[in-house]
């Protein structure tokens, strides 16, 4: 899984301090925003997360109506919205996003909502956080933006929505791997054409010297393989 681990949420007695202090030394937020939030209603904070983690709309709704912050994090800095977007659930990540949720509110591994949704495949989750001001940009620690976690896992809708954001189709990533590449390695023949009908370039080569198409032949891809083998050749 590229996203962390999940984790026991916060405990009541500790919501404070482990906030202040993990917030702080990741650079997730300034330190007075982080202890204010602490200082308001932590235990509410902790029922949040615990309700957002369960997929608890309505006492969600509740808490945040007795003043829980749309922000809360736990000790990996996930938020109740980066819960959603994990779990492709629409109905709740909409609820946090009408109630001020940061839509660029990364994880302590720097894991945004939108790299979440992407990795789900749930497109219209995906067109939501883009239309709410998502990014898509931002790298986590394993150096992947939204679009190649969608185009890794073969979700086709959400490669288009994401595109449809302004994405350079043969933006090299790191060790050079196009998002052609990408889908190609993981043998996910319907993102491959998708990129090729949207003109994505079968000749580009990663660090290692490699094409898409001998990507998907290393990795055992015969049919990825072959539909990269009648990509139009460039020159």
């Amino acid at each position: 899984m590229p996203y962390p681990s999940r984790m026991s949420l916060l405990q009541h007695t500790l919501a404070g301090a482990v906030a202040v202090a993990i917030a702080t030394a990741a650079g997730l937020g300034s330190t007075s925003k982080v202890q204010a939030q602490a200082a308001n209603h932590p235990e509410l904070n902790a029922q949040l997360l615990v309700a957002g983690r369960q997929d608890d709309v309505a006492k969600v709704a509740g808490l945040l109506a007795r003043g829980a912050a749309p922000n809360s994090r736990n000790r990996v800095g996930k938020t109740v919205l980066l819960f959603a977007c994990e779990k492709g659930d629409l109905v709740l990540a909409d609820l946090m996003l009408r109630q001020g949720a940061d839509v660029g509110l990364a994880s302590v591994e720097g894991v945004t909502p939108l790299m979440a949704a992407s990795y789900a495949g749930n497109a219209e989750l995906v067109k939501r956080l883009l239309e709410a001001g998502a990014r898509t940009e931002p790298l986590d620690r394993m150096n992947k933006p939204a679009i190649v976690y969608a185009a890794g896992e073969g979700h086709a809708l959400a490669v288009t929505a994401l595109l449809g954001a302004g994405i350079d189709i043969d933006t090299p990533y790191e060790h050079g791997l196009t998002l052609l590449m990408w889908a190609a390695g993981q043998g996910q023949t319907e993102v491959v054409k998708l990129l090729l009908a949207r003109g994505a370039n079968a000749t580009l080569r990663d660090d290692r010297g490699l094409s898409a198409t001998e990507i998907a032949r290393q990795a055992k891809h015969p049919e990825t393989t072959e539909l990269l083998g009648r990509a139009p050749s460039r020159h």
